[in-house]
Parts: C-alpha cells; sequence; structure tokens
C-alpha cells in the first residue's frame, strides 16, 4: 500500500501543478486537501485490480489519482460546519480550518470536477469507449444515487431509529459505492470480460461494507490520534451504524465475514490477486 500510495502520489503532484496568479490559493488549498495523507485505499484499489489486467502502470496511476482527487472533494465537504463540523482530518487542520469555509468549498468543486477531467484524457485510456465507461460509472458511484445520496440520508437519519437494512443501504451508498467503483475502474482499465467484471464488482461491494462497519467500530473505540479525526463523533450525532444495533462484536464478526467473503470473490485470480486478499484482512483489522 505504500509503494502504491507513492505512485498516486507522484501521480496527482503532476495533476495538479501550482499555477500563477490569483487562482494559486485555489490550487494550494486542493493539494493541501489531497496530498500527502490518507491510506490511498480507493487508488490501491485502482492500481491493484488494474495490474490484475496487465494495465499500464501510468494509466492506472491517472484514474486512481482521480478518485482520490473525488474522495478528497468529499470529505472537504463533509467537514464542513454545515455538514459534519469537524476541524480534524488525517491529523492536520480541516481545509476550512487551514484556509477559510469558502475556499473549502471551491477546493471541494475543483477538486470533483478535475477528477472528471482527468478521466477524458487520451493519457488515461487510448480507448473513447473505456473512458465513456470510467466517467459514467465514476458520476454513477459518486452522485445523488451513489455517494451524496448516502449523505443527505446520513444527515437525514440523525436521531432516527433505523433497521439494519435501512443502515446498510446508507453505507452502501455513502461509502460503499465509490470503494466498489475504484476496484471496478481497475477493470474498466483492463477491457475485463463480463464474468470477471462481475466479480471483481462483488468484492468491492463487500469491501466496502465491511470497510465502513470497520470505520464505526474505529469511531467507537479508536481515539483522534489513531484515527486522524474527531472520535465518537456518530454516537454524539445520534447516528444509526452497525456497532449501534449489532454492539460491538457482533459489528465486528460481520465485518470479518464481510471481507472474508470479499477475498473469495476473487479465488479464480490466484496469486495475481494476492495484495487484495491481504487488503480485506488489512480492512477490518485497521487502527486508522
Amino acid at each position: 500500500m505504500k509503494k502504491r500510495a507513492q505512485e498516486v502520489e507522484r501521480a496527482l503532484d503532476v495533476l495538479l501543478p501550482l499555477p500563477e496568479g490569483p487562482e494559486k490559493r485555489l490550487i494550494e488549498a486542493m493539494r493541501y486537501a489531497v496530498l500527502g495523507g490518507g491510506k490511498r485505499l480507493r487508488g490501491f484499489l485502482v492500481m491493484e485490480v488494474a495490474s490484475l489486467f496487465s494495465v499500464a502502470p501510468a494509466c492506472a496511476a491517472r484514474v486512481a489519482a482521480s478518485v482520490e482527487m473525488l474522495h478528497a472533494y468529499s470529505l472537504v465537504h463533509d467537514d464542513l460546519p454545515a455538514m459534519d463540523d469537524d476541524d480534524l482530518r488525517r491529523g492536520q487542520p480541516s481545509c476550512h480550518k487551514a484556509f477559510d469555509e469558502a475556499t473549502a468549498i471551491l477546493a471541494g468543486d475543483a477538486l470533483l470536477t478535475r477528477a472528471f477531467e482527468v478521466l477524458v484524457d487520451v493519457d488515461t485510456h487510448s480507448d473513447s469507449q473505456a473512458r465513456c465507461e470510467l466517467v459514467a460509472a465514476l458520476g454513477a458511484a459518486s452522485g445523488a444515487r451513489g455517494m451524496v445520496g448516502g449523505q443527505m440520508i446520513d444527515m437525514l437519519s440523525e436521531g432516527q431509529d433505523l433497521s439494519g437494512a435501512e443502515v446498510t443501504r446508507l453505507q452502501a451508498l455513502k461509502t460503499g459505492r465509490l470503494i466498489q467503483y475504484s476496484a471496478e475502474a481497475g477493470a474498466i482499465l483492463g477491457r475485463a470480460p463480463s464474468h470477471q467484471r462481475h466479480l471483481i464488482a462483488a468484492f468491492g461491494r463487500d469491501l466496502g461494507a465491511a470497510f465502513q462497519i470497520a470505520d464505526d467500530i474505529l469511531d467507537t473505540e479508536g481515539t483522534a490520534e489513531e484515527i486522524g479525526k474527531t472520535a465518537g463523533k456518530d454516537e454524539a450525532a445520534g447516528k444509526a451504524t452497525m456497532v449501534s444495533i449489532m454492539g460491538l462484536e457482533q459489528a465486528r464478526a460481520h465485518a470479518s465475514m464481510l471481507a472474508e467473503q470479499a477475498a473469495n470473490y476473487l479465488s479464480s485470480f490466484g496469486e495475481k490477486a494476492a495484495n487484495l486478499v491481504a487488503l480485506t484482512d488489512f480492512v477490518v483489522s485497521r487502527r486508522s
């Protein structure tokens, strides 16, 4: 993951050059939000799945960078006072604290649009059909029927009693869809046959679900120093999570079951998928 993170970091640095002029402050805020931190889990997924299909690393790194831009935009906006109101992100002041609220909003907007701009560039893939599929898939995963829709449901559900099925759907939209896209993007880049794309999509879906439950556990058990953001916020805000519904131990067991299920979808890829299988263990055992 460290090696892949370095590759993604280099791609981000190249794709977000600092211009001259007054817009330089905007790019500085964008770079602050996306560079120099985070697990790069989504970028890792793009790179590793792409490697299953012998995709050129430079092309995979561009797609990995684009999804990290989009993820960073969501975090910048999520931290704003009107949303989750968090002053800490990845162990440092949130973008709106390091700059100001207006700049943070614009930085998020610009990261979002830059993500799609990178995907449609011919340097990302020589096949225009592949570029169109990447754009369509990212739009579906991140929009009103994906991540942003999940964020809306999350805000509306504060203080409400949700069922396990309702929390599962909320988390699948808010977190899972972008993780699933990250896996699928590698297969799209590799022009993988449909049966393999279905396996990769199922892997990404269950990995995303396990990741979010692990996040819920960390929010309950972890410290701000470990997780790089304010701990205990879900409970304080009255948000329904799998931990609040199942309890810690059952939620932990459920996350492990999902991770194991995700790994099983990769069995036909053999040793080539060893890093992705290892990731399923990491997702549920991590402390940040």
